[in-house]
């Protein structure tokens, strides 16, 4: 397992950290000896977090409350922050399920700024600091949804393909600056999210969270982009390499219809 700490620096910053994915990636860096910075909306559920990977790891862990919506809290934020953040975890999103003509225009626009404008802006601020130091790590999260229209989750997959192709070219940008940058393309993930979309059925292919995580991590500074589990890169490929692009949307249609 790679050294994170004498790569990257000893603290990371994990976006979206409450529960299910984001509360995987904190334990996984907690495992990997990294000092964590812990932001989410629910500050009660960064605090039980951070009790238990105390309990189990030496590290030192921050917690903050922070709505990712509001660009307004995000930059005072990392501007008085009193580490440097060597690693970034962007985990954080917001997906109304619904057609797109039953969607209301403030979910479409936090949407925007929670899956967007946020990861934007904290690559941006927190990249400056990597760059001086000539290292670091940033992880955004995708979503399989993004590699094609997604009826019912159609702006959400938009977002999500946003963030793949913006990782894909800063992985290209900031490799120079020994920053690794990575997209986890993701298929389906067992979260109490994932679970109340689903009504608790797991669709093929699921994997565990702490899963998802670990190979994530492990993939840094392998390439660009991951897709983790098998029957996900499988599916990936039919659906981007082999099924016209009607069909394709189809599926994706066929597999929507029923969230919740």
């Amino acid at each position: 397992m790679t050294d994170f700490k004498t790569k990257y620096g000893t603290w990371a910053l994990v976006a979206g950290a409450s529960e299910g994915l984001g509360a995987a990636f904190a334990e996984e860096l907690a495992k990997r000896g990294m000092n964590l910075i812990l932001v989410a909306r629910r500050i009660e559920k960064l605090e039980e977090l951070s009790k238990k990977l105390r309990d189990q790891y030496p590290i030192e862990i921050k917690c903050y409350s922070i709505d990712l919506a509001d660009y307004a809290q995000i930059k005072p934020f990392i501007s008085q922050l009193d580490v440097d953040p060597g690693l970034l975890v962007y985990n954080a999103a917001y997906a109304p399920i619904g057609y797109f003509d039953s969607i209301a225009e403030e979910d479409l626009n936090r949407i925007v700024d929670v899956n967007i404008k946020a990861p934007l802006l904290l690559l941006k601020m927190l990249s400056v600091k990597m760059i001086e130091k000539g290292k670091g790590a940033i992880v955004l999260m995708s979503s399989l949804a993004g590699a094609q229209g997604s009826p019912k989750i159609a702006t959400y997959a938009a977002s999500k393909a946003f963030n793949k192709t913006l990782a894909e070219g800063l992985w290209y940008e900031l490799k120079n600056h020994g920053i690794d940058v990575l997209s986890c393309f993701a298929g389906a993930v067992s979260t109490p999210g994932y679970k109340k979309a689903q009504n608790s059925k797991d669709g093929p292919g699921t994997l565990d969270a702490e899963k998802v995580a670990s190979l994530t991590l492990n993939a840094l500074g392998k390439g660009p982009t991951i897709i983790p589990g098998f029957v996900n890169k499988l599916a990936h490929f039919f659906m981007v390499r082999l099924f016209p692009k009607k069909l394709a949307i189809s599926i994706m249609g066929r597999n929507t219809k029923d969230l919740i």
